[in-house]
């Protein structure tokens, strides 16, 4: 009998700063980790939770973390994701964000008629489908378990839920380590670079720190208070919404909130210090997000995965290719094959294989690496985060109930 290990939510929080510094030690010392933009977090986390599973299939003990504190370092970020929109930009990323829209639609089609191929193949029922698929993959975990036990009521099938989230655990790992080598190849082949050279990267500082102005206690206490109204002000909101019947992740009122609150600041406080692009919300920026990625990533269960074996093998080997293909030859030309289009395609990585976080990991590392791109991390979260629940659920739905 396994015996289950619980860590607290402090320590958990704790060990993922560890598991965050292990991964910049690790990229630091491993040049290939480095030079095909792996994240820090990845490193790391992954590097962890193969030890947690090592210490499950030696011991037969099962770590779980809690991990509650990592629900404000992902809203965290998201609101300095905001605060760092400007409306000009949106305006500009309209085009994109169309075009990675209807783009991700159609991934989403195609992910559900790899998962219904696979599924037959294996011999399960057509409903399964969409945790092979969709429902997994660019849904998350959260989604898979969410319609889990909907697909077992139509398919009969035992261990639906185990196995959403084994796919999407996979899918997490995999677009971890495919989203930053695709950024790489298309940078390198094509000697694209960023449209404003010579402006600091949303998220994280530039790996060259030569030029990157100070940071003192006044610009990051500024930095977290309006990143605190910020989310305060997005949890009203995701209130009032859920209230009007539509439920949305908590980090998409809050992405929303700092928008609306960046763009005030600086129509009625023209000559206020600073708080969007500053080196200050960068870093901050980076922070929450390595942290949440770290933990996310070092609470994965593997041995969930093995356990499925081959099918799971077969359709993830699938899905992968397809993703990269879908992204070298039809994402990547639609977006105008520009640094953006680059940037884009890592994050598509990201977030068709694993989930939103991910995808705005990769394209972090590729930006410090490379230069920014302000207008792919507004247009990417709203896609990934907002527009893609609506079609993913109409298109689970009609498999399911098929």
């Amino acid at each position: 009998m396994d015996l289950q290990i619980t860590i607290p939510d402090f320590i958990s929080l704790t060990l993922g700063f560890a598991v965050y510094l292990l991964g910049a030690r690790l990229n630091a010392r491993i040049s290939v980790l480095q030079r095909f933009n792996i994240p820090e977090p990845v490193s790391g986390g992954l590097l962890a939770a193969g030890v947690v599973m090592g210490v499950y299939l030696v011991s037969g003990w099962a770590i779980t973390f809690e991990i509650a504190a990592r629900d404000y370092l992902l809203v965290l970020f998201f609101a300095g994701i905001g605060l760092n929109a400007r409306f000009a930009d949106l305006m500009a990323g309209g085009r994109p964000l169309l075009l990675l829209l209807i783009l991700t639609c159609l991934a989403i089609l195609a992910q559900n008629a790899i998962g219904a191929v696979g599924a037959m193949l294996f011999g399960f029922p057509l409903q399964v489908s969409v945790l092979f698929g969709s429902a997994a993959l660019i849904g998350g975990h959260g989604t898979a378990i969410a319609w889990a036990p909907e697909v077992a009521l139509q398919s009969g099938l035992i261990g639906a839920a185990e196995l959403g989230v084994a796919v999407a655990t996979l899918g997490l790992v995999l677009a971890a380590l495919v989203g930053g080598p695709i950024a790489r190849f298309l940078i390198e082949r094509y000697g694209l670079i960023p449209a404003r050279p010579e402006e600091e990267p949303t998220v994280g500082l530039a790996d060259d720190l030569e030029n990157v102005p100070a940071i003192d206690h006044l610009t990051l206490m500024r930095v977290m208070l309006y990143l605190n109204i910020s989310i305060i002000v997005g949890y009203f909101a995701s209130l009032a919404l859920t209230a009007a019947g539509l439920k949305l992740p908590l980090f998409v009122p809050c992405l929303i909130a700092g928008i609306l609150i960046a763009n005030l600041r600086t129509a009625l406080l023209p000559a206020a210090p600073p708080v969007a692009r500053t080196p200050a919300l960068a870093l901050i920026s980076e922070f929450s997000l390595g942290a949440f990625l770290a933990m996310s990533l070092m609470s994965l269960q593997l041995w969930t995965i093995a356990s499925l074996g081959l099918a799971i093998a077969v359709i993830m080997f699938a899905q992968t290719a397809f993703t990269v293909a879908f992204v070298l030859f039809v994402l990547f030309p639609m977006l105008g094959r520009g640094y953006r289009a680059a940037v884009l395609a890592a994050g598509f990585g990201g977030f068709a294989l694993g989930a939103t976080p991910t995808a705005i990991a990769n394209m972090t590392a590729v930006t410090k690496r490379y230069g920014a791109s302000p207008i792919a991390f507004v247009v990417l979260p709203l896609v990934s985060a907002f527009f893609v629940d609506i079609a993913n659920a109409i298109v689970i739905q009609a498999i399911v109930n098929f």
